[in-house]
């Protein structure tokens, strides 16, 4: 398992040590911080070892740690209500070009994550189109 690093990535210069941050925990293939720019107590990344902008392009084994590092972050913090959030692309809200995940305590109305949620009334057979379209 070969990681794979950008220079000019700040998420890879920080796996690297090359500049400075607050540790949590590090495995073979994921390093977890706390985030300097935190929208709660405790909000932390967890960045697989190898440079991938969007979760598509990651090769699996560097995905296969990333859930259960973020579970033991929310379980050491202590929290009871938490997000896990990933972005894919500057579009979704992504702001560095490192595939990331945020575990993002939500201790109260005010801190944490708040997002909108615009549902929309889905047509049942135009679900089952789609659904019969996607290849895996």
């Amino acid at each position: 398992m070969a990681t794979k690093f950008a220079a000019d990535c700040i998420f890879c210069r920080i796996i690297k040590g090359e500049i400075p941050s607050v540790k949590l925990l590090e495995t073979a293939t994921t390093f977890s911080f706390l985030d300097i720019g935190p929208l709660s107590e405790g909000h932390a990344l967890v960045i697989p070892k190898y440079h991938a902008e969007k979760m598509h392009q990651l090769p699996d084994e560097f995905l296969a740690d990333a859930m259960p590092v973020a579970k033991k972050i929310a379980a050491a913090l202590g929290a009871e209500n938490y997000n896990i959030l990933q972005n894919n692309g500057k579009l979704a809200h992504q702001e560095v070009g490192h595939v990331h995940f945020h575990v993002i305590p939500k201790p109260n109305e005010q801190d944490g994550l708040t997002i909108g949620w615009p549902a929309k009334k889905a047509d049942v057979e135009k679900l089952k189109e789609l659904a019969s379209k996607l290849k895996f």
